[in-house]
């Protein structure tokens, strides 16, 4: 049985010029994936994207005229469907949650390894979120740190119980085929439920779930030995 590999194109912004040739031809080594446009700023990463259409959109959080931040914002407004990876310098705890509050499914440092850079396009490619552990620990400071916790807002329908148990699992990690194994369900059901869940919390994908569970209390992460 011959399993086809999809061919994937990235967007890549960062203003250093160096460091985007860099990251172009590390991307571009790997058989399936292909940088089709590239962008300094947040400004022209919107025309880009709007132009080229990729599958996948990895850009640097802090640049001129408009971060990645605010970019992937304008992005997400237009289309919910993108799939983006924020990429910083260093772990900044801050940038984050305001990353994954913009509606990126995935978060990289630049000194992330060619394996955690391939594993992460490949997951948001899938519209996956990309090393929910990592990111969940991050998240559980920042929330405590910025005294954000409050209760779910009145507007919000009522979770079920499923609901609350798959949202848990997507706090910790797990993909929605792992769920499906879990509970010993299809995909389809599994998919269908999270995907209720993020339709009554008003989040845009699973970062999203993830961002809205543990500011409102709705998961809460297991504490290490």
């Amino acid at each position: 049985m011959i399993i086809s590999i999809p061919e994937i194109s990235i967007v890549i912004a960062d203003d250093h010029e160096i460091f985007r040739d860099g990251f172009k031809l590390t991307l571009n080594s790997v058989e399936n994936f292909t940088v089709i446009g590239e962008a300094s700023n947040g400004t022209e990463l919107i025309e880009v994207v709007n132009k080229t259409k990729p599958d996948v959109i990895i850009t640097d959080i802090k640049m001129p005229f408009m971060d990645g931040v605010e970019a992937t914002k304008v992005l997400m407004n237009e289309s919910s469907n993108r799939k983006v990876i924020g990429l910083s310098m260093f772990d900044d705890d801050e940038t984050i949650l305001d990353m994954l509050e913009a509606g990126a499914l995935g978060y990289l440092v630049k000194n992330a390894e060619k394996a955690e850079l391939i594993d992460a396009v490949n997951s948001v490619y899938k519209g996956e979120a990309y090393n929910c552990r990592f990111t969940n620990s991050k998240l559980t400071k920042i929330l405590a740190l910025r005294k954000k916790r409050k209760t779910a807002p009145v507007k919000t329908e009522p979770l079920t119980e499923r609901e609350l148990d798959v949202i848990a699992l997507l706090c910790e990690g797990y993909t929605n085929k792992e769920i499906s194994e879990k509970y010993c369900l299809s995909l389809r059901t599994i998919e269908g439920v999270r995907l209720k869940a993020q339709e009554k919390i008003g989040a845009k994908n699973i970062a999203g779930v993830v961002v809205f569970a543990m500011q409102y209390g709705l998961y809460q992460p297991k504490k290490s030995r």
